[in-house]
């Protein structure tokens, strides 16, 4: 069985860096990007596998990109990436500084490296992108409008990369996870949360959903049952609530 290369945004905490040794125990080689690239050699010194580490800021695409595309040179290839960067603040007050840097981390970060990635799978003709939206994708919510409004942009956007690789017939597969409370720094401290999964129990589920090469997911399973509610929660019961 051939190798294969699977390349994580955003691997130095959290659902990213417990994904990253659970395909390194499944034969992936792994490529890891942060902000914090401390967090990555020391998570490097973790993994017995072969492994490669880049610094990327996907604040900043132009570079990012070029980072991206560096980094799949020097593992000779992908064929698995995975867009875990992400970024969570809540903003009741709607505050434009969190709401930019929201929607610069969640938007244009995530579509600059989708675009990277998707490109390389379009040329050699197979692949699998992974995005993490989330179940925020569903409904906008008053505590963080662009948050909520920037996953429902991952939801529709990677949708739309799987009617376009469909439309031309190339076996890439797009799976669009959709986490509900996981415990990672992020959500740390938040009160009123529930059914929180521990990361490694999401990172295996996540994994499982990869190896599926399913088409959406949510991680853990039940939260999909919350998402159906809220779709049928009319709009000025869902604002009470």
């Amino acid at each position: 069985m051939k190798i294969q290369n699977a390349i994580i945004i955003g691997a130095s905490s959290g659902i990213g860096r417990a994904l990253g040794k659970i395909l390194s125990q499944n034969g992936y080689i792994v490529g890891l990007t942060a902000r914090r690239v401390e967090l990555l050699a020391e998570l490097q010194k973790e993994i017995p596998t072969r492994t490669f580490i880049q610094k990327m800021d996907v604040t900043k695409p132009q570079e990012a990109m070029k980072l991206l595309d560096e980094l799949i040179n020097r593992m000779g290839g992908m064929d698995l990436l995975v867009i875990n960067a992400g970024l969570w603040k809540a903003d009741p007050q709607l505050d434009w500084n969190i709401e930019q840097e929201s929607i610069d981390v969640n938007v244009t970060g995530f579509v600059a490296i989708a675009n990277t990635g998707m490109k390389h799978f379009l040329h050699q003709g197979r692949g699998h992108l992974v995005g993490l939206s989330s179940v925020a994708a569903i409904h906008g919510h008053r505590e963080a409008p662009a948050y909520y409004a920037a996953k429902a942009f991952v939801a529709n956007y990677l949708q739309g990369l799987r009617h376009h690789v469909g439309k031309q017939k190339v076996p890439i597969a797009i799976t669009d996870i959709r986490p509900g409370h996981v415990d990672t720094p992020g959500i740390r401290g938040e009160e009123g949360l529930f059914w929180v999964a521990p990361v490694e129990k999401a990172a295996q589920q996540i994994f499982q959903a990869i190896r599926h090469k399913r088409k959406l997911a949510y991680i853990t399973p039940r939260w999909r049952l919350i998402a159906w509610v809220i779709k049928l929660v009319p709009d000025f019961l869902y604002h009470k609530l």
